[in-house]
């Protein structure tokens, strides 16, 4: 009898260890599930900021070409037909 109220004695604390455990990464893993939200954020951010960057960079690069300087001219000139083959597309699809 006493063999098995021992053995029963084991498995309740194996069983608390493993009921501990499971709280304590249970936690662990709510925490770094909401670290991974909070950097997902952030890579968004940082990919909405850098588009608004190559756009300020594109726009200052025709801006400079148009000023007079002589190098990008061929990527000026091709960045207006661009627009204006946009500007077009727009304007076909206002008069429809």
């Amino acid at each position: 009898m006493s063999n098995t109220l021992e053995a029963i004695h084991l498995l309740e604390d194996k069983l608390k260890i493993l009921l501990s455990n499971y709280e304590f990464l249970k936690n662990e893993n709510e925490i770094l599930l909401q670290s991974n939200t909070e950097l997902q954020h952030q890579i968004l951010e940082s990919k909405q900021h850098l588009i608004a960057q190559k756009k300020d960079f594109d726009l200052l690069k025709i801006a400079k070409t148009i000023e007079g300087s002589s190098t990008n001219t061929k990527d000026t000139k091709l960045k207006i037909n661009t627009l204006i083959r946009e500007i077009d597309k727009c304007i076909i699809q206002l008069q429809e």
